[in-house]
C-alpha cells in the first residue's frame, strides 16, 4: 500500500470512529445568562440519533436536573439548573453512548447587561409607531435576494411580493421617527420566514432564533435596539406563539407527536374566539378554536405540550434579554391554550416586573377583550399577567362615530364613542389599553373615514388625548390609503414614500407631498410632541360629557393640569356654553389652544371650528 493510500485509509477510519462531526444540528436557546431569577433552563438538542446518547456536564454551578427523551430519537431535552454562583463561560456538554463521548457541544452562558431585570416596558406615556419593515425603507440593497431562500424575487409592482425594506432602513430613519414624537416602534416580525410566498409580512416563522437574512443580521437587529434606545425609542418585538410557518425546520421530524396540533393533517381553526369565555360552548368548538391551524400554511404550535411551552417562553425571554426590548406585541393572543398563555405571560413578568406586553384579541366586544387583562375578575376564575390588550372595541366605535350621522337622543354618531369610553368599567385597568385607528390587517384609517381629512385629524386627536397607549401605523401621518381595494393587505401595506432610491415622492425629504399630507403630518407631529411633555394625558383621570348636537367634550386632568378636548363633527362652527362644564372648569376663565398656541376665553362660551377637535390647556 502506498503512503498516500495508507494516509487516506487512516483518515477514513478516524472519521468513521467519530460520527460527531455533523451530528448536532440545533441547540436552543442559542445561549443563556447567569443571574436569571428563574435558575432553570431547558435545552432543545436536535441531531441524528442524539436521543440515543446520555449528556453530561462538568461546570461549576451548572447541573443537569433531568434528561427527557422525545418521541423522535433525533431530539433530547435537557433540564439545567444554573446556580447564582455560576460564572459566565462555555459549558462543555458531552454526549455519551456506551460510555464513550461521541459529541461535545460548547454552550455559552453570558453575563447579563446591567439592570437587565429592570428593563422597562412601554406604557401610556409612550406613542408607538408600527412599521412593516419590508414596506418602510430599503437601507441595504445587498440583502434583497438571498440565495437558498424559498422566495428570492423582489418586485415592488407586485403588492404581495417582497419589496426589499429591511432593518437598516429603519435604523436610517430613526431621526424621523423621533422627531415626529414617537417613543416606541413596533416592527412586524423580523425573524426568519422561509416561505415560498407572502414571506414579507413575517407571521409564518420558520426559525424562532434566526433573523431573516433579507431583513439583516442579528447584529443589525441589536444595532436597531441600541440606536433606538439612544434616541429615547423603545423597541417592541412582534411575537407569534400560536402558529409557525409550514416550512419550519422541525416539520419534517417533530420531537413529539403532539408538538403541533393536528400534526397528521392541516385542520384550520374555526376562529370562534368567544369559546374562551362562552359558558355554553361545546368541547368540539373549543378544541377546534385553540388547536386548529391559523391557516393551511401556518401550523398550530401546541402550548399544552410542556416542552413546547418551555421552548416558546424561553424564546421570548431570549429576545428580551438579547435586545433589551421595551415590550412584546403578541399576535393572535386568544388562539392558544389558555393555561399556556397564563404561564407564558406570568413567566415573563416574573423575570421582568417592569416589562409590558400587548395581546391581539380582535373582538369589538369589550366583554371579550377585558377577559384577558391582568387583574380582571372573571366568573371562571381565569387570570393572566398580561397588562395590555389592543382596544379593538374603541377603534370600531371611533370609526363608526365619525362616519355616522348624528341623531338627537340616538345611540349613534358621537354617542357611540361616548358609550364605548363609558364601557371602561369592564376593564381592570383602562389606561393600559392600546388605542389605535388602524394597523396592518385593516383598512387604512383615512380609507375607513372615506378620505375625509378633517375627520382623520379628529380621530388622531382623540387617540392621542384619550386614556391608553396610542399606536399609529406607518403612513397614517401622510394619509396613506387603500381606497378602492377594501381589505387588500398588499395595498394596505403600501411602500412608504421615500424609503427607496429614486422614489419621486419622499416623506423624509419633503418631496412631492400634497398640502393635506404635509399639514396632517405637521399637525400630528405637534400633537405627539406636546403629548410627550404633558404626563396628564398618560397618568391623568378622565371625565366626559354626553355628546350634544354633534359636539363631544372630555377632560384629562390631575392635580397640576386640566386639559379640555372638544370634538365638533358639524360642518359648521359650534358655539358651546361652558357653564355645562363647571365641575371641571372650576373657575378657570382662560385656555391655551395647544395646536395654535393662542389664548382664548372660556368664561361663558367657546367657539369650535367645523369638523375639528381642539385641545385646550385650562388656567
Amino acid at each position: 500500500m502506498s503512503r498516500l493510500n495508507y494516509a487516506f485509509t487512516i483518515a477514513f477510519v478516524l472519521i468513521a470512529s467519530f460520527p460527531s462531526l455533523a451530528q448536532i444540528q440545533h441547540v436552543e436557546p442559542l445561549n443563556w445568562w447567569v443571574g436569571m431569577k428563574n435558575q432553570n433552563l431547558q435545552l432543545l438538542v436536535n441531531g441524528k440519533d442524539i436521543g440515543l446518547t446520555v449528556p453530561t456536564v462538568n461546570y461549576p454551578g451548572v447541573t443537569i436536573k433531568k434528561i427527557h427523551k422525545a418521541d423522535s430519537k433525533n431530539y433530547l431535552f435537557i433540564d439545567l439548573a444554573i446556580a447564582p454562583s455560576a460564572k459566565a463561560g462555555k459549558i462543555s456538554i458531552r454526549f455519551k453512548k456506551d460510555g464513550k463521548t461521541i459529541e461535545t457541544y460548547s454552550y455559552p452562558i453570558l453575563e447579563r447587561q446591567k439592570d437587565a431585570a429592570l428593563v422597562k416596558g412601554f406604557d401610556a406615556s409612550d406613542a408607538i409607531y408600527m412599521i412593516m419593515p419590508d414596506r418602510f425603507a430599503n437601507g441595504d440593497y445587498t440583502n434583497d435576494i438571498v440565495p437558498g431562500m424559498k422566495e428570492t424575487t423582489i418586485d415592488r409592482k407586485q403588492i404581495r411580493a417582497r419589496h426589499g425594506g429591511d432593518i437598516r432602513g429603519i435604523i436610517d430613519h430613526l431621526d424621523y421617527i423621533s422627531a415626529m414624537g414617537f417613543t416606541a416602534i413596533w416592527p412586524t416580525p423580523l425573524v426568519e420566514n422561509d416561505m415560498t410566498k407572502f414571506s414579507y409580512h413575517g407571521y409564518a416563522i420558520t426559525n424562532h432564533y434566526k433573523t431573516d437574512p433579507r431583513f439583516g443580521t442579528l447584529n443589525d437587529y441589536k444595532e436597531l435596539a441600541i440606536k433606538a434606545k439612544q434616541k429615547g425609542i423603545k423597541l417592541i418585538y412582534d411575537g407569534v406563539i400560536n402558529h409557525s410557518g409550514v416550512n419550519y425546520w422541525w416539520m419534517t421530524d417533530l420531537p413529539y407527536k403532539d408538538w403541533i396540533n393536528f400534526a397528521d393533517s392541516a385542520v384550520v381553526t374555526n376562529h370562534k374566539r368567544t369559546t374562551n369565555q362562552d359558558p355554553y360552548a361545546s368541547a368540539y368548538d373549543k378544541n377546534l378554536m385553540t388547536s386548529g391551524w391559523f391557516d393551511k400554511s401556518m401550523p398550530d404550535m401546541n402550548g399544552a405540550n410542556s416542552f413546547m411551552s418551555n421552548y416558546l417562553i424561553q424564546n421570548s425571554i431570549w429576545w428580551i434579554e438579547t435586545l433589551q426590548l421595551g415590550g412584546i406585541r403578541q399576535d393572535t393572543w386568544c388562539y392558544s391554550d389558555k393555561q399556556f398563555l397564563k404561564r407564558w405571560s406570568c413567566s415573563i413578568m416574573n423575570e421582568y416586573p417592569a416589562f409590558n406586553m400587548v395581546g391581539e384579541e380582535w373582538s369589538v366586544n369589550p366583554l371579550i377583550t377585558s377577559y384577558w387583562q391582568q387583574g380582571k375578575v372573571n366568573s371562571d376564575g381565569y387570570t393572566t399577567c398580561l397588562k395590555t390588550m389592543m382596544d379593538f372595541p374603541l377603534q370600531n366605535a371611533l370609526v363608526q362615530a365619525l362616519n355616522e350621522n348624528e341623531v338627537p337622543y340616538g345611540a349613534v354618531g358621537l354617542a357611540r364613542l361616548y358609550e364605548a369610553v363609558a364601557n371602561d368599567f369592564i376593564y381592570a385597568d383602562p389606561k393600559h389599553l392600546l388605542v389605535f385607528g388602524d394597523n396592518h390587517d385593516m383598512d387604512r384609517l383615512y380609507t375607513q373615514l372615506h378620505k375625509d381629512v378633517a375627520l382623520t385629524r379628529m380621530a388622531l386627536t382623540f387617540l392621542l388625548t384619550i386614556r391608553g397607549i396610542p399606536q399609529l401605523f406607518y403612513g397614517t401621518e401622510i394619509l396613506m390609503d387603500n381606497t378602492g381595494y377594501p381589505g387588500d393587505h398588499g395595498v394596505i401595506r403600501t411602500d412608504f414614500p421615500g424609503g427607496w432610491k429614486g422614489d419621486s415622492v419622499s416623506v423624509f425629504e419633503n418631496r412631492g407631498l400634497s398640502a393635506d399630507q404635509l399639514q396632517t403630518r405637521d399637525y400630528l407631529q405637534l400633537l405627539l410632541n406636546w403629548r410627550k411633555k404633558n404626563p396628564v394625558i398618560a397618568e391623568g383621570k378622565t371625565m366626559h360629557f354626553a355628546p350634544s348636537e354633534g359636539v363631544y367634550v372630555y377632560f384629562r386632568y390631575n392635580s397640576e393640569k386640566t386639559v379640555m378636548v372638544v370634538m365638533n363633527k358639524n360642518s359648521t362652527p359650534a358655539t358651546i356654553n361652558t357653564s355645562k362644564f363647571t365641575e371641571m372648569i372650576k373657575g378657570k376663565k382662560m385656555a391655551k389652544n395647544v395646536m395654535t398656541n393662542k389664548q382664548i376665553s372660556i368664561d361663558a362660551t367657546l367657539s369650535v371650528p367645523e369638523k375639528s377637535a381642539i385641545v385646550l390647556e385650562l388656567y
